[in-house]
């Protein structure tokens, strides 16, 4: 059941009118065996689940290998609603190459220049969004953009700076771009060195563009929580990850409470998959068939994807999804 984000959001959306909100975890993918976690989870709590892909996955994968290990995941579990979606892309070029390959949903960040880098002007923001989200919506694929800029930097994104989002600027972006979901910064950052010490997120800016704009889905990107039993694991078994930290479960819940619709997980699947490897050859000195330290990895990445869906309430909500493809979405978008 491959749909668009947009088909995935909706309800969260709904819910979270109904006062029962929740959100829907969006989970980077770079290989087969993060894929396969990732599925495991969403059939083991029936959660609906958006798969993201970066510039850097595709690279690294070549580009035609990843879309189809994410499509051998949908066909394999058919009942999970499942959406594929680009994850910062950078330019016009990329987000078409992207749709090309099959993905149903695209992020363009339009709040850092091509070299994903340098923030950019609010203009050229305006002007490259507004570009795709007529592309795009032609083609029945949905589209996010970015307003504000996310301290630190992942898989080469970022600009190390911290630039939260103006609420009313945030409405007049929607207004002139069309964009399905907006990924505003409340102070959360990229990569998992995010925060000296408990972070601080502005709760209030979410509410005030909820109110502002509440048919427009909230996006939370470096939203991974870099929990200390993970780290634990790591240096337990040679690494040295003693600073770094991330974003508390329970402030990412209270993020959701106050009108947040998808939440960025990236860091947090990259720890779980390192942690059990490294535990497994310590345990395993003579072991080095690939197959049994990747086996550990995935059900590693199962286990901590779990939680989060758990712990954002996607559990169970699989069946509230409607089946909006791209041909239903494309109406949808040109009516």
């Amino acid at each position: 059941m491959i749909v668009t984000s947009k088909a995935i959001l909706e309800p969260s959306l709904q819910a979270f009118k109904q006062g029962k909100p929740y959100a829907i975890g969006a989970y980077n993918v770079n290989n087969m065996e993060q894929m396969q976690g990732i599925m495991t989870a969403a059939q083991e709590t029936k959660s609906p689940v958006i798969v993201q892909v970066s510039r850097g996955a595709l690279k690294y994968a070549q580009d035609l290998y990843l879309a189809n290990i994410i499509k051998a995941g949908a066909e394999l579990n058919p009942e999970i609603p499942l959406a594929i979606h680009l994850d910062h892309g950078n330019s016009f070029e990329t987000v078409k190459r992207a749709i090309n390959l099959g993905f149903t949903s695209v992020m363009i960040d339009g709040s850092l220049m091509e070299d994903s880098k340098t923030p950019s002007t609010f203009e050229y923001n305006v002007k490259v969004t507004a570009e795709v989200v007529k592309y795009a919506h032609d083609l029945g694929v949905s589209v996010e953009g970015e307003l504000g800029t996310l301290g630190g930097i992942e898989d080469g994104v970022g600009s190390g700076q911290t630039h939260l989002t103006d609420p009313d600027q945030a409405v007049e972006f929607v207004e002139r771009t069309g964009v399905d979901a907006l990924a505003i910064s409340i102070g959360t950052s990229h990569g998992a060195y995010k925060f000296k010490s408990e972070p601080k997120l502005a709760f209030d800016i979410i509410e005030k563009i909820r109110q502002l704009l509440p048919d427009t889905y909230l996006v939370s990107h470096g939203s991974s929580s870099v929990p200390q039993e993970l780290l634990d694991i790591v240096n337990k078994y040679g690494g040295s990850m003693a600073t770094a930290q991330g974003v508390p479960i329970s402030a990412l819940q209270k993020a959701i409470a106050c009108g947040m619709n998808k939440i960025n997980v990236d860091t947090d699947i990259r720890l779980a998959a390192t942690g059990a490897i490294r535990k497994f050859f310590v345990d395993e000195p003579k072991a080095f068939d690939p197959r049994e330290y990747n086996t550990v990895a995935r059900a590693a990445i199962a286990a901590e994807v779990k939680k989060r869906m758990e712990a954002f309430g996607t559990a169970g909500q699989s069946d509230k999804v409607p089946n909006w493809g791209l041909a239903e979405m494309k109406k949808q978008y040109n009516s």
